[in-house]
């Protein structure tokens, strides 16, 4: 599992720091620039096999009863080439679109992906993406958009949905809803009204909040977490309240909280960490996966959790959702399941459905289901092949090494497909090593890659 780390950000450097960064950063870009390039000859060469095997053992393409023209978004993530391979699987043409700082996406060369887009960013001008995903919309003769968001485009993407539900179905929240979710505050609030169960939390716009906090009343401590997502200091777990006074209130003086940047409050409660992700329609549960999960996940194996199930199960029909819905819980000693978070789109842990075929009958299927989708009895745990040679580097004993062997051999990468190979050349040898050639021009620094959301982790970075 993924260890969290802690960060400080400076608030200001001097101009021998600033020269300093940058050089780090000069280094570490080259040599894992340098590391892509070792790795290459050998990602060929698989694919190369891999590409020679499609041609000689080609299967013939399904067939859908009614096939549907679908858009999808977020095409730089490993999860929205997920679902490409799995509605193309069943006979449906997708068209994949991405922002424009991603026109770079290694998914566009899947042979699931039938045309692909690049849209504005939708934070820095709203109508802008509304109106290109209407015009694509309109140009392929879209019948239903999947949103594959990020963080940040979730709300624009409910936002987008009345201009875009006149030519296709938006499966994705409406935008009170969205809002509502992705509030870490007002989930829990939600959840709790339900009569569901979640850890003590409170609401922080001043770091007069915490610091005047009463804390000797609590039996547990506490945790920040920015409501607004930040991709770096979400890591940061730092538990509350620190040794002394003075740490506590250095440690909250140091993290942006304001009434615009509100941050949350919440009980830390001891026990095991699993995610989900949950395909929902009209309030029915349709497809559903749970696993366990870590600060920085990158390894998905299904786990049955009956009660985690029924949690989301009375969540979804009380608020009849329709969308993609995904949930971090923490399983207490006890045994009882708490939500402490919750996030209104696809989860990586999709890719736990790489070999069903009932994927796109879950998502479009306008039949009640006799029960949720699953993965399959014989799927294998997913993982990123790229993270787990990386993570060699922090191996320290035989049995360490035995267990990361195991890892690999039990399970299968998430993007390598034999009779789909080309995504896994070009997200590693082309997505990522653009971006880290276009930070390596501007100097910028970065904390890590990350190869399932296609992306390199930075400061203040989408």
């Amino acid at each position: 599992m993924a260890q969290s780390i802690s960060l400080s950000v400076p608030k200001s450097t001097t101009p021998s720091t600033g020269v300093r960064i940058k050089i780090v950063a000069l280094f570490k870009t080259l040599g894992t620039l340098t590391l892509l390039l070792i790795a290459l000859p050998i990602n060929a060469f698989i694919v190369l096999l891999s590409l020679l095997w499609g041609i000689l053992f080609t299967k013939k393409p399904a067939v859908a009863a009614h096939p549907q023209n679908i858009l999808v978004s977020g095409g730089k993530m490993t999860k929205a080439l997920q679902l490409a391979r799995s509605f193309h699987a069943a006979g449906h043409r997708v068209i994949l679109i991405e922002g424009h700082k991603y026109w770079l996406s290694g998914h566009r060369f899947s042979n699931a992906v039938s045309r692909f887009y690049t849209v504005p960013a939708p934070q820095d001008d709203p109508e802008g993406y509304t109106q290109a995903l209407l015009e694509i919309v309109k140009q392929e003769k879209i019948d239903i958009y999947v949103p594959v968001c990020s963080p940040v485009a979730s709300y624009y993407d409910s936002l987008a949905k009345p201009a875009l539900s006149e030519y296709c179905e938006v499966f994705h929240f409406d935008a009170d809803i969205t809002k509502m979710l992705d509030d870490k505050f007002a989930f829990t609030d939600q959840a709790r009204s339900l009569g569901l169960s979640v850890p003590k939390s409170f609401k922080i716009t001043d770091p007069e909040q915490v610091i005047n906090f009463d804390f000797s009343k609590e039996t547990r401590k506490y945790i920040l977490k920015s409501i607004s997502y930040d991709s770096v200091r979400r890591l940061n777990l730092t538990k509350l309240p620190c040794d002394t006074p003075e740490e506590t209130a250095a440690f909250v003086n140091s993290l942006p909280i304001s009434p615009e940047k509100p941050w949350i409050m919440q009980e830390f409660i001891p026990g095991k960490e699993l995610c989900t992700h949950s395909t929902v329609r009209d309030g029915e549960l349709r497809l559903h996966c749970c696993s366990d999960s870590s600060a920085f996940q990158i390894n998905y194996e299904n786990v049955e959790n009956p009660q985690i199930r029924e949690w989301v199960q009375h969540f979804v029909k009380s608020l009849r959702l329709t969308g993609q819905i995904s949930l971090d819980f923490i399983q207490a000693e006890d045994g009882t399941a708490y939500a402490i978070e919750c996030n209104p789109r696809t989860h990586s842990a999709i890719t736990m459905f790489y070999n069903h075929p009932g994927v796109a009958e879950a998502y479009f299927g306008k039949t009640p289901l006799a029960a949720p989708l699953e993965p399959l009895a014989d799927s294998k745990p997913t993982y990123w092949v790229y993270h787990e040679i990386w993570r060699l580097t922090g191996i320290r004993s035989g049995k360490q090494l035995q267990t990361w062997f195991a890892r690999l051999v039990r399970g299968t990468d998430a993007i390598y497909k034999i009779d789909d190979p080309l995504p896994f050349l070009t997200l590693h040898h082309w997505q990522i090593a653009l971006l880290l050639l276009q930070n390596l021009q501007q100097l910028k620094g970065w904390v890590k890659i990350d190869f399932n959301i296609g992306k390199l982790v930075e400061l203040g970075g989408d």
